[in-house]
């Protein structure tokens, strides 16, 4: 018996939201040739997951704006298990972003005062927010993988005595190193595990309006290498320390701290954000260095210029199935939650969207394109999936294929970015299946051959012991 494909459609134009569609039937694969070959024998990357950062905007959202009953109901949305959408990943703030209400470190004393023993640490300013909000989210997932980067030091500890700006004092390497581990060890205590750590966000770039701060290379190998390393070599649970945190288009500061021979050790992967460059930067790093995992810790859509038509492409094409193809392991989105004023925030973007927009006036939510791209990937393609071969196709039409650890199943994601309907034959083992992709779309596929096969032994069996 041949299996049956399962499919979900959305379009750009938003006329279908990953709606179910009729299932699709396979037939034996004969000698036609297909578009796109899966070879499930052929495997990649083992996925980790999909989500998006809780900043402090977010999860004052969901606290202010939401009663108890509401956002319980999204959260389960969000983070329950299929068919909820399934997001396992999160990124959260060291500290204050652009998406904060204000500027704030865990460890702010008073302008010409320092505190190296950071005896005024405290993790106060999360308290009401962001602290129980991923609780909360621990409660539906405990599973969840969160990965925590800081905007900027304490102002004590910068050549610029303010949130904004300058860098790291040398004297003060080995204290940034406790500040950071004194927040793993905080937020442990309050039943929140950090799954990696970066060392700066976006430590190439110092923004004028928000915290931030530059961080060259030298002095993230210094405190890899001397301090960071070191303190979480022996820890338990264990904390990954990912490298760069910033965009594609300089893979030579990742490839950089890879060569150095006392901090690379103590280095996971990289991280990297969608802003500039390129994907295929990815690609790049890991050959040189196969052993190192991959992520895109950040990524935002907005009301911008290029969004007037929608996200729904991009976001799927170029950061999902590119983006997995050159390697990642896992897709974080930035902002999980925003107002219908792009808010509130603290400077920065003014134009960024959230995976959802939450009204800051009657609490309606509503479901951004962002949403739909991801939940394509995180509804199907489920934590331990392995990324399987799948030949390209023409450039409007992009593919990733995985196969689920837990059954066996095939997950097939497809992008038609052409302004007309494209017909897409797809074969894998002795099976395949013709559809024809709506103009602008986004399908993805599920079946698993290995239970078709293992009911047609069984039928086999049964009708050898009736004769």
């Amino acid at each position: 018996m041949l299996p049956t494909v399962q499919q979900w459609l959305s379009t750009e134009d938003r006329r279908l939201k990953l709606a179910r569609q009729p299932d699709i039937e396979m037939t034996a694969r004969g000698t036609l040739p297909a578009d796109v070959v899966i070879d499930v024998n052929k495997k990649y990357q083992t996925m980790v997951g999909f989500g998006a950062a809780m900043t402090d905007s977010s999860a004052w959202l969901l606290h202010n704006k939401l009663n108890w009953l509401r956002r319980r109901a999204l959260l389960h949305e969000l983070y329950g298990p299929p068919p909820n959408l399934g997001l396992n990943m999160m990124r959260l703030t060291i500290g204050a972003s652009d998406f904060s209400l204000k500027p704030y470190t865990l460890d702010d004393v008073p302008f010409g005062q320092v505190d190296p023993q950071l005896q005024h640490f405290n993790v106060t300013p999360t308290l009401h927010d962001v602290i129980p909000t991923v609780r909360e989210i621990l409660s539906i997932d405990p599973d969840m993988r969160i990965v925590a980067s800081p905007w900027s030091a304490p102002a004590w500890m910068k050549t610029s005595e303010n949130l904004i700006g300058g860098e790291l004092l040398p004297q003060y390497e080995s204290a940034y190193a406790d500040y950071l581990v004194k927040y793993l060890d905080t937020y442990l205590g309050y039943g929140i595990p950090i799954f990696a750590v970066t060392l700066q966000n976006e430590p190439g770039f110092v923004p004028i309006t928000y915290p931030g701060m530059e961080m060259p290379e030298p002095t993230r190998a210094r405190i890899v290498a001397q301090y960071l390393g070191p303190k979480l070599a022996s820890r338990s649970p264990k904390t990954q320390i990912l490298e760069w945190d910033h965009n594609w288009n300089q893979p030579e500061q990742p490839l950089s701290m890879l060569a150095d021979p006392d901090a690379a050790p103590y280095i996971a992967g990289v991280a990297w954000h969608c802003y500039d460059g390129s994907q295929y930067a990815q690609g790049r790093v890991h050959r040189a260095y196969p052993q190192k995992d991959t992520y895109i810790t950040e990524c935002s859509g907005g009301d911008w210029a290029s969004s007037a038509n929608g996200e729904l492409l991009w976001f799927t094409r170029e950061l999902l199935v590119t983006g997995i193809r050159q390697w990642a392991r896992g897709v974080i989105y930035w902002n999980l939650a925003l107002d219908e004023q792009h808010g509130p925030h603290f400077g920065g973007c003014d134009a960024c969207k959230g995976v959802v927009t939450i009204n800051s006036r009657t609490g309606a939510v509503s479901r951004n394109d962002e949403y739909y791209a991801l939940a394509h990937f995180s509804r199907f393609v489920l934590p331990g999936a392995v990324r399987v071969e799948s030949t390209k196709t023409d450039s409007g039409i992009a593919n990733v294929a995985f196969q689920n650890a837990s059954d066996g199943s095939i997950v097939l994601v497809v992008v038609n970015s052409h302004t007309d309907a494209r017909p897409v034959s797809v074969a894998q083992g002795k099976t395949r299946f013709d559809y024809t992709m709506p103009p602008e779309s986004v399908a993805t596929f599920v079946w698993n051959t290995g239970q078709a096969e293992a009911w047609g032994r069984r039928v086999l069996g049964w009708l050898k012991a009736v004769r």
